[in-house]
């Protein structure tokens, strides 16, 4: 029986022609569509053209290709918003956000405006009735005591209204979006502590109680602040195993609070599992304490490598480590605000260093915060083991005792009792 003719014709003509073989060399010029190509497009033939050169300005509103992403961070300057988004905006008629002609957009953007306008007029309502009340005697609103619940109370409120008046407008969540919110503004802070609490607040209150820093080394610890932790460009998360070599380097802090004005904090790294052979139990160690730091939303970057020694720190850095054997440590990164009747309180930094409190060896977290006006405000929590890294580091620098190796001792087996046997009788 003789095979159809329109069957094989195809695979023949495949075989028969060799410019056919091969991979089928695709344009470069194509963009992304979902859509079938045309047949006038598919008998063009294709020209090979050089690798475009990269701009030398780059853009972060429009880098939308790994390359051009490195480049940018490479200056400093970090990609705004996600790289679809940057893709579209450079395939895109350059629209400005708020005047995008949605007919429904446009109308719930009028509705928001009006209400943003009532909120503005309670905002100044709020703010003559506190000017007011400010000037009342206190013993006409029943002590000094009251009149300050009641400011307080008030002036509460009037950051909540400034908060309801743009919470809903879409050019500020745009903006927030693309990291190009001004923290000095309440609904700025206002997001981000939202979005902190929604994720990463969860994240290191699990580390809190599955680590046991509480109870410890603190009895209670409630994080107000987002607390992030790196050393070099490398960032780590809560509770990560840290090798010994990149531990090595003081570590960079980025504290980022959500209550306006600038305050004084301090800032310890504690080692609560310093194994003691003496009395076979642990004790803790510092490994830095440096007081005095300002901190503000806008202010948030601190590299504990550049603070000022004469300053700020009493105890400079010391690499954590651990003695072979010895289970591993946790090493708690503590920014601790100080507090003395609601103002920043600077600590004196020549008493602390000679303080018998406040030495390396023995440091206690607990009796540091109670002695002194302090209230831990955020926390990050990293861990480290030893490695084949850890002699290098201790040898630079200089720490002594590390010839010791820790095994297991193995439980002693109780005295063999023989039993009466005529009882089996």
């Amino acid at each position: 029986m003789a095979t159809p003719v329109y069957t094989i014709r195809p695979a023949l003509r495949c075989l028969r022609n060799p410019a056919r073989r091969g991979p089928i060399p695709l344009s470069s010029a194509h963009s992304f569509t979902t859509t079938a190509q045309r047949k006038d497009e598919a008998l063009e033939p294709t020209s090979t053209s050089p690798a475009p050169t990269p701009p030398p300005n780059l853009d972060p509103n429009t880098v939308s290709t790994p390359l051009e992403e490195r480049q940018l961070l490479r200056t400093g300057v970090q990609p705004i918003g996600s790289r679809r988004r940057r893709a579209s905006i450079l395939s895109s008629d350059n629209v400005p956000f708020e005047q995008m002609p949605y007919q429904c957009f446009q109308e719930a953007r009028a509705v928001l405006a009006e209400d943003r306008l009532r909120k503005l007029s309670e905002i100044a309502e709020m703010r003559k009735r506190l000017a007011f009340w400010q000037n009342v005697p206190a013993s006409d609103l029943g002590g000094e005591y009251a009149k300050k619940g009641k400011l307080v109370r008030m002036q509460k409120h009037l950051e909540e209204l400034k908060i309801f008046a743009d919470v809903n407008d879409p050019v500020i969540k745009k903006r927030f979006e693309d990291g190009m919110g001004d923290m000095n503004r309440p609904i700025y802070r206002y997001l981000a502590d939202r979005r902190w609490r929604e994720y990463k607040r969860k994240i290191i209150m699990q580390r809190i109680s599955q680590m046991h820093i509480v109870p410890d080394m603190l009895p209670y610890l409630d994080p107000t602040a987002e607390v992030s932790l790196g050393f070099g460009r490398r960032k780590v998360q809560p509770g990560e195993f840290v090798d010994s070599r990149v531990s090595e380097i003081p570590a960079r802090l980025n504290v980022q609070v959500f209550d306006k004005g600038e305050r004084l904090v301090s800032i310890a790294v504690v080692d609560p599992d310093v194994p003691d052979e003496k009395t076979d139990s642990f004790g803790s160690r510092c490994h830095f304490l440096a007081v005095n730091i300002p901190l503000s939303p806008t202010n948030t970057s601190i590299p504990l490598s550049k603070l000022k020694k004469e300053d700020h720190v009493v105890h400079p850095w010391l690499p954590p480590y651990a003695q072979k054997g010895a289970p591993y440590h946790r090493l708690a990164v503590l920014v601790i605000q100080q507090d003395d009747a609601g103002k920043g309180a600077s600590l004196n930094i020549k008493s602390l260093r000679e303080s018998s409190g406040s030495k390396r060896d023995g440091f206690k977290i607990r009796k540091f915060v109670d002695r002194k006006p302090l209230r831990p405000i955020g926390m990050h929590l990293f861990r480290s083991k030893w490695d084949e890294g850890t002699d290098g580091v201790v040898t630079r620098a200089g720490i002594e005792g590390m010839n010791i190796e820790f095994t297991r001792k193995r439980p002693e087996k109780l005295p063999y009792k023989k039993k009466d046997g005529a009882r089996y009788r």
